[in-house]
């Protein structure tokens, strides 16, 4: 009684002393010693033992007083609240000295608990890729030395377009599998190689931040799929082509194959890095390792099987690397479905923050994501990736037959759209865990392409290898295209660039190095290049949908003139290709000078830290002020006008420039005679039209029956 009556009488003196009401002092105290008290507690709580609520809800810089829960306070400026009891709240300081909760560094180094367990898990399937290397690349070709069976002069079967290939031969065995590849592996290594680390980190993060718009390109998967198997790929199966890009030469001339080849270059050049960043930074969040640490080791692995085990190693670690990316994801989506509550919470939460929508109603091309930009913009870019790429028909040619090509096509196809909508649910899981504590803004997340490696440490850290699995499955998506991309490489430098530049054709020891020295050329040349993906600015997805449009665009100009417009020469369709080119590299550096200086603005969804339960550093600005766009000028020039235009839509306008300048440049360089282009190499619906209204071309009929 008399210690309570004292603290009264020194209440009051303060007060006095500082011209300040007494319940205000009495506050103040009250903190002190609340905080004196609970310190010991605090100091044996171990930060570790934060589970997945603590990290999902949270608020900043906190000391504690105590205010009823019966009466409404008064928290407009300059009104002090009255009437205090033992119900303990927080209210925000600027003191971090006098802070109770683990700050958000602390948080970030207990959620790095990768265990003895996980990095086996880990290095487990570097092992195993390596071993599939080492198996195609020496125990397999030992066995066939011994049975007798090495490269002769006796030839394959030509295919359509009359190619013939010797049998056994280094290249054809490198680089196509000898084309006796099966199709359920070559299905998964498609769908391994097209659904990289961009597509599993990015995709998800595109939901978390932007809402479910970009969901529907599932739709735009399927029709991009179908018309690549009618148009495009039926060309490539009938031609039995090593490179993509040889086609160029058969229809137009040398010239033009050289510069697909050198765009195509181009494009890979720019991906490989962005594809070998990705896990890197899924790695340094679950682990702490430094990026360019990692990079390196697993890259010098992945080079390591690609390049002693050619196409056969590719497609078999694609294989394995599927099975745990799959595996990886499936685990993730249901143990953090349940910790959010079940399916009906992750979808309400969703749904009351407006993520949960479709695409704008509008076709206007400056729309992120309008209906214009998904069902008409992507279906290029993806048209191009599935049908035109190298690197996914590198694959397909290695089948045996149109038939099996076929199969594969459709497996592909139905793998890349479930494996797609995983990711896509993975980034509505996001946001129901971190609901009322976004990690973006409290720094947890140091990046947008580490909130699934934050959810998956969250969700499953407590579980030995789990973490591991899906590191692993993180990498194996990235290693998969990495290694198939390197493969390809190999293939276009070695038939586009070197064998044309020889005097005397490479013997097969020759072929076998040259390929090997490409391999680990690019190879090196792309984990260099990490160093310049970190400095990008904005998540990987949209960044590689920029860069790639520059070289994307051209060469899907010139696949539709080559297969679509035969009237087109060479002259025309390398006109067109360099006004796109041209025009694209306007664009995407005028597009990303105006992203930088605040002009061009995507209003991203709202986030909330009002449930954090960890300190973090305030951000400069408020929570309303972060969430407003930039402001754009009142009229925008007729340049803005372009430049706005979705991302999503870069592909498809860089190959209507380059169609138009093209059959614009026709009326200068003139235009072939129908008798002189082999109907071979046009699209199965224009050769269709070609025996119809022009009788007097001769036709394959069995080649039109193939396709």
């Amino acid at each position: 009684m008399s210690t309570t009556i004292q603290r009264e009488e020194i209440i009051m003196d303060v007060a006095e002393a500082v011209n300040t009401p007494p319940t205000v002092v009495n506050a103040i105290v009250q903190t002190v010693q609340s905080i004196i008290s609970s310190t010991t507690a605090k100091a044996t709580t171990s930060v570790s033992d934060l589970g997945s609520s603590s990290i999902s809800t949270a608020a900043a810089f906190t000391t504690t007083t105590t205010i009823p829960t019966s009466t409404t306070a008064d928290t407009t400026e300059g009104t002090i609240p009255t009437t205090f009891s033992t119900t303990t709240t927080t209210i925000t300081t600027s003191s971090s000295s006098m802070t109770e909760k683990p700050s958000v560094s602390d948080l970030s180094s207990a959620l790095q608990h990768f265990g003895i367990v996980d990095y086996l898990v880990f290095i487990a399937m570097l092992v195993v890729c390596a071993v599939i290397g080492f198996y195609f690349g020496f125990i397999e070709k030992k066995k066939k030395q011994q049975k007798g069976q090495l490269p002769t002069d006796e030839k394959d079967g030509a295919g359509t377009a009359g190619i013939e290939e010797r049998r056994g031969s280094e290249a054809l065995d490198y680089l196509v599998g000898g084309r006796k590849m099966k199709v359920f592996p070559v299905s998964l290594s498609l769908v391994a190689s097209f659904v990289s680390g961009i597509s599993l980190l990015g995709t998800s993060t595109e939901i978390y931040v932007y809402g479910t718009q970009y969901a529907f390109i599932l739709v735009t998967l399927a029709i991009s799929g179908v018309i690549s198997w009618y148009i495009f790929l039926p060309v490539f199966c009938n031609l039995q082509l090593t490179s993509t890009y040889e086609y160029f030469e058969l229809r137009f001339n040398r010239t033009t194959r050289v510069v697909a080849s050198v765009l195509f270059s181009i494009t890979t050049l720019i991906w490989l890095p962005i594809v070998i960043y990705v896990p890197a930074l899924a790695f340094n969040q679950v682990t702490g390792v430094n990026v360019h640490v990692i990079t390196p080791a697993v890259c010098i692995i992945c080079i390591f099987y690609t390049t002693v085990g050619g196409l056969k190693a590719v497609v078999w670690t694609d294989v394995i690397q599927t099975i745990i990316m799959v595996g990886a994801i499936i685990i993730v989506v249901v143990k953090g479905t349940l910790n959010a509550g079940g399916l009906g919470a992750v979808i309400q939460r969703n749904l009351d923050t407006g993520r949960l929508e479709w695409p704008e109603w509008t076709f206007d091309p400056k729309t992120r994501m309008s209906v214009f930009a998904l069902f008409v913009g992507y279906t290029a870019h993806s048209t191009y990736n599935i049908g035109c790429n190298q690197i996914i028909t590198q694959r397909l040619l290695s089948l045996p037959s149109v038939r099996a090509m076929g199969q594969s096509t459709l497996l592909f196809g139905f793998g890349v759209i479930i494996l797609t909508s995983l990711t896509l649910y993975n980034g509505l899981l996001l946001f129901a865990t971190y609901h009322d504590c976004d990690p973006l803004t409290t720094k947890l997340a140091k990046a947008k392409d580490q909130l699934v490696p934050l959810l998956v440490m969250d969700t499953l850290g407590a579980y030995p290898g789990v973490c591991g699995m899906f590191v692993a499955g993180v990498f194996s998506a990235s290693l998969s295209s990495l290694s198939t991309a390197l493969n390809s490489m190999a293939a276009v430098l070695l038939e586009d660039y070197i064998k044309p530049l020889c005097k005397r054709p490479l013997t097969e020891r020759q072929t076998a190095i040259t390929m090997r020295l490409c391999t680990v050329t690019i190879g090196t040349l792309s984990t260099v290049l990490v160093f310049g993906v970190e400095r990008m600015g904005t998540h990987v997805m949209q960044l590689f949908m920029i860069l790639s449009s520059v070289t994307q665009g051209p060469l899907f100009a010139l696949f539709v003139m080559g297969m679509l417009c035969p009237r087109l020469n060479s002259k025309s369709a390398l006109t067109g290709a360099l006004c796109s080119f041209v025009f694209m590299t306007w664009l995407c550096i005028n597009a990303q000078l105006a992203a930088l200086s605040g002009e061009l603005h995507y209003e991203p969804k709202p986030v909330s830290v009002e449930g954090c339960t960890y300190g973090y550093d305030a951000p400069d600005v408020t929570l309303a002020n972060a969430t407003l766009t930039a402001t754009e000028p009142a009229s925008l020039s007729f340049f803005q006008q372009i430049y706005y235009t979705s991302f999503m839509s870069y592909t498809l306008f860089a190959s209507l420039v380059g169609i138009l300048a093209g059959l614009l440049s026709s009326l200068v360089f003139g235009r072939l005679k129908l008798e002189q282009v082999d109907v071979e190499l046009l699209a199965p619906c224009m050769r269709r039209f070609y025996k119809s209204k022009y009788a007097s071309v001769e036709l394959n009929d069995s080649a039109l029956k193939s396709a």
